[in-house]
């Protein structure tokens, strides 16, 4: 990469990187700026970015909305605690947040991260079964080629044959992993497991319609109206983790909203302040949060992280949802699909390809395989694009503001890649 900053140079030793080998991942690239759908290195180059910074960079990068509003709340107040204390950026959201979800979400909790976002309904889910005077009711119902996050808790409602957390099966809590009730043998499995175990289960969670990091898999809008059913069915708490697609990335604003169900707990984050600060929220419907009303003391949540509902944070996500109330965010994401969708047809049939598709602004190429991911990864970065794939996963999660021409050049990136692979 040639000569790098001072800064580079000196702290690399110093960092440890996220799910990296650090003795033989190659260097990070050094990022001096970024603007738009742009990435700027240090050495001047300028990459597309394909993947929006994991999903979050919804807007693109330093929409002048979003930057106005939190320089305006930096010179105001840039943190408090929450504990005892209230302030408008925190309590403007939450009104905001539940009137878009609609009825019958009521509370919500802030935190600073997905995982801990999934946590907390973790949390709320099994004490409203306490609070109610019920116990043994401690485990949660999840799916295979889910991911909800990295934290013990998270890790053990993944899936743990395909999932990156293996290594701790053992030392996780034990959780029951199902397939998603996609057809009639699922769906019957899915039953009678819950006749026969529902009585020790908190809740049932799923990410709606989208799988994100266990792979990009998809599912119909009828499997989360299953789930609801079966929810009702035996008296259980439904959570969707809508930290991935919540936020126009399925095309709606959230994903469940495209199967006219809705659960009892959502986890929302990444696009929350259009990529910009970490917050993350867990809303409970009016019936959960009943459960925690109460004069007994123990029946409140005890949980509180220091930079719960952080007023930049905060600041930032009242601008982007402004930014979706005033900029035309759901038509990007349909144009997206459309173009996604015509872009990436060119890999279907390809020798190594084993599945294309597209949903919202969505767009994955699955392959037979897992590649040489270092020389895939090296291949997108010479095409001037940044894609960062996983497993046997090629991906595209771009913001919403990406222009045809540099979408163009990241699904022909995509295409040229498995081209080569193929040959």
């Amino acid at each position: 990469m040639g000569s790098q900053p001072d800064w580079y140079a000196e702290g690399l030793a110093h960092i440890w990187r996220p799910y990296a080998q650090m003795k033989t991942e190659p260097d990070p690239l050094p990022v001096v700026g970024a603007h738009g759908s742009r990435l700027v290195l240090a050495d001047g180059r300028e990459l597309i970015d394909g993947v929006g910074s994991w999903w979050t960079a919804c807007h693109g990068y330093g929409h002048p909305h979003i930057r106005e509003a939190v320089e305006r709340q930096l010179q105001v107040m840039p943190h408090v605690m929450f504990g005892g204390l209230a302030h408008e950026p925190a309590l403007t959201l939450a009104r905001r947040l539940t009137a878009l979800l609609g009825a019958p979400f009521e509370r919500v909790f802030f935190s600073e991260s997905g995982s801990v976002a999934v946590e907390v309904a973790m949390k709320m889910a099994v004490q409203a079964w306490l609070n109610r005077g019920e116990r043994g009711r401690t485990r949660l119902l999840a799916f295979k080629g889910g991911y909800h996050g990295d934290t013990f808790a998270t890790m053990a409602v993944c899936d743990p044959e395909e999932g990156m957390h293996a290594l701790f099966n053992g030392a996780l809590p034990e959780h029951p992993i199902l397939d998603l009730p996609r057809d009639e043998p699922t769906s019957a499995a899915l039953d009678a497991f819950l006749d026969a175990h529902a009585h020790g289960l908190a809740g049932i969670m799923v990410e709606p319609l989208v799988q994100g990091a266990g792979g990009m898999i998809f599912h119909d809008p009828e499997v989360l109206r299953r789930l609801r059913a079966a929810a009702d069915r035996h008296g259980l708490l439904l959570i969707f983790d809508e930290i991935f697609t919540g936020f126009g990335r399925t095309g709606s604003m959230f994903a469940f909203q495209q199967a006219g169900v809705r659960p009892d707990i959502v986890t929302l984050g990444k696009g929350l302040t259009g990529g910009t600060l970490p917050l993350a929220a867990t809303v409970a419907s009016a019936e959960v949060a009943a459960a925690f009303w109460s004069d007994d003391p123990g029946h409140a949540l005890m949980h509180g992280p220091t930079y719960m509902a952080n007023p930049l944070g905060c600041a930032a996500a009242n601008a982007s949802l402004d930014l979706f109330e005033t900029e035309p965010r759901l038509e990007q994401a349909a144009a997206i699909a459309r173009q996604l969708e015509a872009g990436l047809a060119p890999c279907r049939g390809r020798a190594g390809v084993r599945d294309v598709r597209a949903k919202g602004a969505i767009g994955v190429v699955e392959l037979q395989r897992a590649p040489d991911l270092k020389a895939l990864k090296a291949m997108f970065v010479q095409a001037g694009v940044w894609i960062r794939p996983f497993g046997r996963t090629i991906y595209l999660t771009p913001a919403f503001t990406i222009s045809r021409d540099d979408l163009s050049v990241l699904t022909g990136a995509i295409d040229q890649a498995t081209w080569q692979l193929a040959r």
